[in-house]
């Protein structure tokens, strides 16, 4: 039996930075980044453009609000129950892939299953209300007649996006919502294949990646995990710890010895969270101090050698920086320079 071959650390955190496009800017359409990407979480409307700014060559803060108003781009709660940006391709397939899972795991954790029937009216009568167009949730809660406790029943059996302009960097607050079926086009995927696209998508975005990163990051139960993974021409390698990797063919694995560029990341990026770890782009001794209940909204990092090695803010029309430990001086030039691209960039 052939032995599986063993990824370092190293090795892992070059491949997903390769494969979340931080290794080098490229130059794609927003559809076929966000696929590539599987989607950015977009909890901060600004972090999405910061998110795409980090990563495309050329991009400018319009090109993302066109792509939402054109419908390319869709926003909307979906993995984890949280705000992300993805294609109009991949909306359909994901949020099928999660609607059951995501309702259960909803109803089960904050102990209000007893309330689903109710709930499921509150979901029918805010459904009925924007077949007519999108609203605004203080709208909503009016004509609906509910507290905002129960605004969540609103969309947990019916699909609801985000509208343009809520939600872009002119208009930060994403309280906008639309039924998908009318802002993207009726369903077009079972869950089934949604899972199967969503789990693709996730392994040449994060991989090589464990069943339980998978089942972080996606939100679907291990089991249906372990049956789409089983049919799926999947290759099989081994972290350094032992655990075993799973990984769609063809995804890059650079040489641990890859350059990598300073790099600046949102609020709540992606790479940054539990499910990535086996790659330590966030050093272990640095998570506290990016995600504590003193700092609920995350903060903005930078990457330094492919690890976390400082925060950033806005602080009037620059970009300041702190780094979490001392920094050679030619690492401090080049995270600078970046700092004052990113500064443009916001200004």
């Amino acid at each position: 039996m052939r032995s599986q071959r063993v990824l370092s650390q190293r090795e892992l955190n070059r491949a997903l930075l390769a494969r979340q496009l931080l290794l080098e800017r490229v130059r794609l359409p927003i559809p076929r980044t966000l696929e590539r990407i599987c989607g950015l979480q977009d909890q901060y409307a600004p972090s999405g453009y910061i998110g795409l700014w980090t990563r495309l060559e050329g991009f400018r803060r319009d090109d993302l609000t066109r792509a939402l108003e054109r419908r390319a781009a869709i926003q909307a709660t979906l993995m984890r129950a949280t705000i992300h940006l993805v294609s109009k391709r991949d909306f359909w397939p994901f949020a099928s892939a999660i609607d059951e899972p995501l309702r259960d795991w909803w109803l089960r954790s904050t102990k209000r299953r007893p309330e689903e029937g109710r709930l499921r009216a509150i979901d029918e009568r805010g459904r009925a209300l924007l077949i007519d167009g999108p609203r605004r949730k203080k709208e909503i809660l009016g004509a609906v007649g509910i507290p905002a406790s129960d605004f969540v029943a609103i969309g947990l059996w019916s699909q609801l996006v985000r509208i343009p302009p809520s939600g872009t960097w002119e208009n930060r607050r994403a309280d906008l919502y639309g039924l998908a079926e009318t802002w993207v086009g009726p369903p077009n995927a079972s869950p089934d294949a949604g899972c199967e696209l969503l789990i693709r998508r996730y392994l040449a975005a994060f991989g090589p990646a464990s069943r339980a990163d998978i089942a972080s990051f996606t939100g679907l139960p291990v089991k249906t995990v372990d049956a789409v993974t089983h049919r799926l021409p999947l290759r099989s390698f081994q972290a350094e710890t032992g655990d075993a990797l799973l990984d769609v063919r063809g995804a890059p694995l650079p040489p641990p010895d890859a350059p990598t560029p300073v790099r600046f990341l949102p609020t709540f990026d992606a790479t940054l969270l539990v499910h990535a770890r086996r790659t330590q782009i966030l050093p272990e001794r640095f998570r506290p101090m990016i995600f504590s209940t003193k700092t609920p909204q995350s903060i903005g990092t930078f990457l330094v050698d492919g690890q976390v090695a400082g925060t950033w803010r806005t602080d009037g029309g620059r970009v300041a920086t702190s780094a979490l430990e001392p920094l050679p001086k030619a690492a401090r030039r080049k995270v600078e320079d970046e700092a004052a691209a990113l500064a443009a960039f916001i200004a």
